[in-house]
């Protein structure tokens, strides 16, 4: 199958599920923890997303998904943080690190295919 518009449109859908899986979630964090990690967590899915739809339709996309994997790295840190403060358990580590691996996985893809773009 030919990586194009599916794939970009995939990435997005992943990173929407990954959302709606992962917001309900941080909201039940303990306050403290729900107004530093938590809130940085949500606005950091948000800007993903944002940012993903509108490298679908930048012409320079390579610039915009470069920032967009520093930003998904954040997120893995960040996740590896609610696991270690004992904010999440084992299998809600697991799930989070699966939807992100899979949309970074995608990213990577899409990262490589302007790359060669580009050469």
């Amino acid at each position: 199958m030919r990586q194009g518009k599916n794939s970009e449109l995939s990435i997005i859908q992943k990173t929407y599920d990954l959302i709606l899986w992962y917001v309900p979630l941080l909201n039940k964090l303990p306050r403290v923890h729900k107004f530093n990690l938590g809130d940085r967590i949500i606005d950091r899915l948000y800007d993903m997303l944002d940012e993903l739809i509108e490298a679908k339709y930048s012409k320079d996309k390579l610039a915009r998904l470069q920032a967009i994997n520093v930003g998904l790295e954040k997120l893995r840190h960040q996740t590896r943080l609610l696991l270690d403060f004992k904010l999440i358990d084992g299998k809600q580590f697991q799930n989070a690190s699966k939807l992100i691996n899979e949309v970074g996985v995608e990213l990577g893809g899409w990262i490589k295919k302007q790359g060669a773009i580009r050469t």
